[in-house]
């Protein structure tokens, strides 16, 4: 288990209606559902992080499944939904 920031940006910022929260959770997958289970009932929310993108220390986590991505202790998860325009 490991702690650190989940940091929101643009539509999951306004939607979170908070720039950043705590994460205590060994992968990705475990610090979504933590994230969905505090925020349950803000469908908006939960709407964004289903079309979301995910960097977790800076790095892309893409096509890999959540569960097999590790966080570390101090580590940032950063929630990137889809931007328009190019």
């Amino acid at each position: 288990m490991a702690s650190g920031t989940i940091r929101y940006w643009a539509a999951a910022k306004d939607a979170a209606g908070r720039e950043s929260e705590p994460y205590n959770a060994g992968t990705l997958a475990e610090a979504l559902k933590a994230v969905r289970s505090r925020h349950f009932g803000n469908d908006q929310l939960l709407r964004v992080l289903d079309r979301s993108s995910f960097l977790v220390d800076e790095y892309p986590v893409g096509k890999r499944a959540h569960g097999e991505v590790t966080l570390t202790e101090g580590g940032t998860v950063e929630v990137l939904p889809p931007f328009a325009g190019g």
